[in-house]
């Protein structure tokens, strides 16, 4: 993963993770795409809708958030958002982090959330986040192995939710 030429965004081999400002959230929750903008069909859902309302609730009660904040998930080739990846905050005071993520229905089953969550976890990483956690419908198997798969481990669950989580000890490795 590497930082998109003299931007924020963060690049994977097939994806940018792209941090939205206030404006651009806005955007996002209206359902009105910015110029030059491509959503693929489905994007925003509710989902990409409540995040970007938490986003800008925390904006407006405390200042933008980012780095952590939300992010846009495209497609390297072509730029096409196909969904969301967030933070739902920044760091709490034992320097631990809250990450959701969404895509559409028709870029699921490619692998592209579990790499977007990867680029997150070691992007938190980086910044020195000390536990990022997540979790998901306890029926929603396809988004529990897209927490396995990016590195985190099943810690609880209750009769609704399934409950991740990844720790790091001492600084990231270059």
């Amino acid at each position: 993963m590497n930082r998109a030429d003299g931007s924020d965004d963060l690049v994977t081999d097939r994806l940018v993770l792209h941090p939205l400002s206030a404006a651009e959230a806005e955007r996002v929750r209206e359902g009105t795409p910015g110029g030059g903008e491509q959503w693929a069909d489905g994007y925003p859902d509710a989902g990409d809708v409540s995040a970007m309302t938490r986003f800008l609730a925390t904006c407006e009660s405390s200042g933008d958030p980012r780095p952590f904040g939300t992010y846009e998930i495209r497609l390297r080739a072509g730029g096409l958002t196909v969904g969301g990846v967030d933070f739902h905050g920044p760091p709490d005071q034992d320097g631990g982090v809250t990450v959701g993520y969404g895509l559409v229905p028709s870029s699921r089953g490619k692998g592209y959330a579990s790499e977007a969550l990867r680029a997150l976890l070691a992007f938190a990483r980086a910044q020195g986040v000390s536990s990022v956690a997540g979790d998901t419908d306890i029926a929603n198997t396809a988004s529990q192995r897209v927490m396995a798969a990016a590195g985190m481990r099943l810690v609880a669950t209750t009769g609704q939710l399934a409950f991740y989580r990844v720790s790091w000890d001492g600084p990231a490795q270059p």
